[in-house]
Formats: C-alpha cells, sequence, structure tokens
C-alpha cells in the first residue's frame, strides 16, 4: 500500500511522524512524504528543532488516485499552515470523497476542519481543538484513539504522542481492512 503523510514545509511533531512512518514500514508498505514545496520538511520536537526528512512527492493538484490512505501527523504549525493551502486542503478532501482511510493525531484535525469532513463524524484530537471540530458539526470525545466508521471513509484519529502505541495499531488494522476490500495490496 501506498501511504501519503501530508506535511507542511516545517512545524511538523517528530514523533508524530516517525512512529507511524515506521508503523507503515514495519507492515510492508510504502510510506511517502508529501508536502507543499520541494526539499525537506523539518521537524520539531515540541519547541525544540527537530531533523528535516526528504520530500517524496510535491502536491500540484494531485488527488488521492496514487495512494491508498493519508496520514496527518500533527504538531501546532504543521495543520496550521497546511489548512492555508487550497492543493492541501484539497488533497485531504479527496481522500475522504475517494472512500479512503484517512489518520490524523493531536492538531492535525484541523485540516479536517477547514477541509469540512468531520460533520457527522466523531473523533478525538488534541482538547484545544474540541470547539472547532463541534463547530464544524463533529462530536469531539476524549480517547487515545477513535476509530469512525461513517460513510464515505473510515477516519482514525488521536489525542497526543502519548497515545501514539493506540494509534499506530488502530491505522494500521484499518489501513489493512482497507486495502484487502479495496483489493489493493499494491507495494
Amino acid at each position: 500500500m501506498r501511504i501519503a503523510f501530508l506535511m507542511a514545509p516545517q512545524g511538523v511533531e517528530e514523533i508524530e511522524l516517525t512512529r507511524p512512518w515506521q508503523a507503515v514500514l514495519d507492515a510492508g508498505w510504502n510510506p511517502r512524504l508529501v508536502s507543499t514545496e520541494p526539499g525537506r520538511v523539518r521537524a520539531f520536537r515540541h519547541f525544540a528543532m527537530g531533523d528535516s526528512y526528504a520530500v517524496d512527492h510535491v502536491l500540484a493538484g494531485d488527488t488521492a488516485d496514487d495512494f491508498d490512505a493519508l496520514l496527518l501527523p500533527g504538531g501546532v504549525a504543521n495543520p496550521d499552515a497546511l489548512r492555508m493551502n487550497r492543493l492541501a486542503v484539497g488533497f485531504t478532501r479527496d481522500f475522504f470523497q475517494a472512500g479512503k482511510p484517512v489518520a490524523a493525531i493531536c492538531h492535525a484535525p484541523w485540516m479536517l476542519v477547514e477541509a469540512d469532513v468531520v460533520r457527522g463524524r466523531t473523533l478525538t484530537s488534541w482538547p484545544s481543538l474540541a470547539t472547532d471540530i463541534r463547530n464544524a458539526g463533529g462530536t469531539w470525545v476524549d480517547e487515545k484513539v477513535h476509530v469512525c466508521h461513517a460513510a464515505p471513509a473510515t477516519l482514525i484519529t488521536s489525542r497526543k504522542p502519548a497515545d501514539l502505541d493506540a494509534f499506530c495499531s488502530a491505522l494500521i488494522g484499518e489501513f489493512a481492512a482497507s486495502g484487502a476490500r479495496a483489493g489493493s495490496l499494491r507495494g
């Protein structure tokens, strides 16, 4: 499976990138770092500068067609920058329209609010997003991980780095189930 990890050029919370990335690799799948600019993405460890990671694919009007699932890592600055980029918002929305699974952790559900895909869904996030999610028509819950199977696409959400074990386990299970249903376990 090809999994798109969508990130802004800087501000992603490093562990929310690296732990799910490793889980995807361990599942035998192909993670791809997708960003709005070429080069490298600068990660952060809360407020401290982290490592940088090479961009595999630059958004240019892309759709979900080339990927089997989408993962949205958090960090405060990362989703805040992405939700101001129409290509990133459209790319995110397209996964829902295509019925492909999406996973988002921490502050990443800001992208889901901007893409207008939370209405009628139940999800979790960093607690400060609860009002934004409710105002967008979603139901916010305080859980380590929440899986919402509301049509058209499965949504896996989690609150924070401390929940990464549960998040990674849920996203691997849901991505695998989706790939099996679609007959799309490509490398």
